[in-house]
């Protein structure tokens, strides 16, 4: 039975694609997970404010983005279509005020160059539920969120913020393969969980 699953299993994978590439997916998954779990969490004194970028508090207007930052980058794919991804910061360019960034997935190794407004900074320390509250997305507000086991972000609305220092938000991603025009509940890290800034439905 055991030879069996394996022998089933290894085929799925030549199938799909050779395992070499499945590793480094693999890892580069792991990667964003360890980066998602040993981002700082924001510990102010008695009565100051969480700082922008802790949690669900947007950057600055005049913010940018240092070389090596975590981004979500709204690119445009083959089809023409647009589509936010995880990106990191290469430079910025105060005389065209645009930023070159690298696609995180190394598959996708592309160089884009995106104005600002095409860039969403990730937060830079998580926000304690327990203490700031208020720096968190709240039930029903419209964010875009890492999709699990990709390197795309999507539209979702807050199923549940997290209740301790160490919880992902729960999201309902807009999905219509459901009735109701949402996936079930999946955990997304506050790392990998920005405001929308478009409003409307696609």
């Amino acid at each position: 039975e055991e030879r069996r699953i394996a022998a089933k299993s290894a085929r799925v994978q030549s199938d799909n694609d050779p395992p070499r590439k499945t590793m480094r997916r693999g890892v580069l998954m792991t990667l964003l997970q360890q980066s998602a779990m040993t981002l700082p969490l924001w510990i102010g004194k008695p009565g100051e404010s969480p700082p922008p970028l802790c949690g669900a508090i947007p950057a600055s207007s005049d913010y940018v983005a240092k070389q090596g930052d975590k981004v979500a980058a709204r690119v445009k794919v083959v089809d023409g279509d647009e589509q936010w991804i995880l990106a990191e910061v290469v430079s910025y360019s105060h005389s065209t005020n645009k930023y070159e960034v690298d696609d995180i997935d190394e598959e996708g190794k592309e160089r884009h160059t995106l104005s600002r407004r095409r860039i969403i900074p990730l937060p830079q320390w998580k926000a304690n539920p327990e203490t700031d509250p208020e720096a968190l997305f709240s039930k029903d507000q419209l964010v875009l969120a890492l999709y699990p086991q990709t390197t795309c972000f999507y539209r979702a609305l807050i199923h549940t913020p997290p209740h301790r220092p160490q919880d992902d938000y729960s999201v309902l991603f807009e999905d219509t393969s459901y009735a109701d025009g949402y996936s079930p509940p999946l955990n997304v890290a506050q790392r990998y969980v920005v405001a929308c800034k478009e409003n409307k439905k696609k």
